[in-house]
C-alpha cells in the first residue's frame, strides 16, 4: 500500500474519525448478527453495482474506511485500485486489519470527497459507501457529486439513505424526538430530492439497489456522467 499525505477540506462530521472511533467502526461490523447481515448485504448490493457500471477496470474507494469492501473491489486481479478517506486513522485501520496481499494492490492517499487530491478523469468508477447520508446540506452533496463527476470518467457507485421503506418511517419518528435535542448529523432524502441533485451534477441514473426492499433505508445508485 502506497500512502500520500495531503491537506484536506474537511466535512464537520469527519472530525470524530480519530484512531479509537476508526477501531470501532472497523469492529461494530465483525460482530452481532445484524452487523454481520447487513454487512453481507451491503456487499451484495456492491457487487450488483459494479457489474451495472461495467465491471470498471479503475476504481476509487471514497471514503474507504477501514477497508471493508476492499476483497470484493480487488476480486478482478487487473483492476487498479485506489483508495482515499478524510482520516488518517481509517486508513491505519484498514492498513492493519484488511489481508495484506489485498492492502498491497491499494494505492491509498487522505484527502476530502470533497476536493479530491486526483486529476480530471483519473479513474473509471467512484465508490462511495455510507458517506452521502451524512451530508446535511444540499450545497456540500452537490459540491461532493459534482466533485464525483470531474474524477470519475465513466460512473458511480453510491448510497443513500431514502423514503419510502419501514426503515425510514421509523427514523422520521425518531428525528422529530430529536430535533430539540441535539444537532442533526444524519439525513434521509427523499428519493425524488436525491435523484434531482444527481442530474443537476451532471449524471444519468443507470439503476438502483436496495438493501432489503420495503425495509432498508440503503440504496445504492449506480450513476453515469452525461
Amino acid at each position: 500500500m502506497t500512502t500520500i499525505k495531503k491537506p484536506v477540506t474537511e466535512l464537520e462530521f469527519s472530525k470524530k474519525y480519530d484512531r479509537e472511533h476508526s477501531l470501532n467502526y472497523y469492529l461494530k461490523h465483525q460482530h452481532g448478527f445484524r452487523h454481520r447481515l447487513t454487512n453481507w448485504r451491503e456487499h451484495v448490493m456492491a457487487c450488483k453495482g459494479l457489474r451495472l457500471a461495467g465491471n470498471p477496470q479503475s476504481v476509487l474507494d471514497i471514503p474507504c474506511g477501514a477497508g471493508r469492501f476492499w476483497s470484493l473491489l480487488a476480486a478482478d486481479p487487473d483492476r487498479i485500485l485506489y483508495a482515499a478517506d478524510n482520516s488518517p486513522y481509517m486508513l491505519e485501520t484498514a492498513a492493519r486489519f484488511q489481508p495484506a496481499e489485498i492492502v498491497s494492490r491499494f494505492k491509498c492517499f487522505q484527502t476530502s470527497a470533497i476536493q479530491i487530491d486526483l486529476p480530471d478523469t483519473s479513474v473509471d468508477c467512484i465508490f462511495c459507501m455510507r458517506l452521502l447520508h451524512h451530508i446535511i446540506k444540499e450545497d456540500d452533496r452537490l459540491a461532493i457529486l459534482r466533485e464525483f463527476h470531474r474524477v470519475s470518467r465513466d460512473t458511480v457507485c453510491l448510497s443513500i439513505w431514502v423514503d419510502g421503506n419501514l426503515q425510514a418511517k421509523r427514523r422520521k419518528k425518531l428525528e422529530r424526538r430529536r430535533r430539540r435535542q441535539k444537532p442533526k448529523n444524519r439525513t434521509l432524502l427523499a428519493r425524488e430530492t436525491a435523484e434531482k441533485e444527481y442530474h443537476r451534477a451532471g449524471f444519468r441514473i443507470l439503476g438502483h439497489f436496495d438493501l432489503a426492499p420495503g425495509i432498508s433505508m440503503w440504496r445504492l445508485y449506480v450513476l453515469k456522467k452525461t
